[in-house]
């Protein structure tokens, strides 16, 4: 039976999904059987980020009794991949219920099951949270992200679902930012990743291909790679850059 990871977030905007499209590409390369699910029954767009525009069955269909499991699945770099529509009358008539129904039926099958979560605590993001076994907790390194964030794994750990870690996305190494080591004491979990900002993200997202894919040598895409084998417990280290202000910030705060 494979592990269901959920990649959730406190807000949009973050990069979760690009995380989580990244992260999938890099577990499939590692010879692992994966499936990347998008939970986002109301705004969906996992899909453009795999270069998946077009599908006729869709998470919504599967949902509302309309479709079986298997017509709905596709797949790409590696990756099979459960789409939701953007159908608004498919999206009313979706069953959250059968939701870890879904995921069990994929984990029996896969070793990795990557869910890319609503952002937020509406109730489709419980749901997500709730039929998953582990959680991976992304976080932009300031203060209303943290927050959020802190939110998510207090409703994380209420439904007993194991947070794996943080990987702190869109990193710039700025003074006015949170260390690793300062979000890690205020959501007390540790980092597993970190992932720069890096321009070749952007192009990746407007091209709808995983910059893992587009750039494997970009600093993201070793960031994303040293990830991935965290989560598949090699051990890669987390790098962070030595910044000089860092000390007289944590004084000044």
């Amino acid at each position: 039976m494979g592990c269901s990871i959920a990649i959730a977030s406190g807000k949009g905007g973050t990069g979760k999904s690009v995380i989580s499209s990244n992260l999938s590409v890099v577990l499939a390369k590692a010879g692992k059987n994966v499936l990347i699910l998008d939970a986002d029954i109301k705004m969906a767009n996992l899909s453009l980020l795999l270069d998946l525009e077009y599908v006729d069955t869709t998470l919504n269909e599967v949902l509302s009794g309309e479709a079986d499991l298997e017509d709905a699945i596709y797949e790409k770099y590696g990756v099979k991949i459960l789409p939701t529509g953007i159908s608004l009358s498919k999206t009313r008539k979706a069953k959250l219920d059968k939701l870890e129904e879904v995921f069990k039926e994929i984990t029996h099958n896969t070793d990795y099951l990557i869910i890319d979560t609503p952002p937020g605590l509406e109730v489709d993001a419980i749901s997500a949270l709730a039929g998953a076994e582990n959680a991976l907790l992304v976080v932009n390194p300031e203060i209303s992200c943290i927050v959020d964030v802190f939110k998510i794994k207090k409703v994380s750990d209420l439904l007993n679902t194991n947070v794996l870690g943080l990987v702190v996305n869109r990193v710039r190494y700025d003074v006015s930012e949170f260390s690793a080591k300062e979000i890690e004491a205020i959501l007390e979990s540790k980092t597993i990743g970190i992932i720069p900002e890096d321009q070749e993200v952007k192009k990746s997202v407007a091209f709808g291909v995983p910059f893992y894919i587009r750039n494997p040598d970009s600093i993201a895409s070793k960031a994303i790679y040293r990830l991935g084998m965290n989560i598949l417990g090699k051990k890669e280290s987390i790098i962070e850059s030595k910044n000089p202000y860092e000390r007289l910030l944590r004084i000044l705060r």
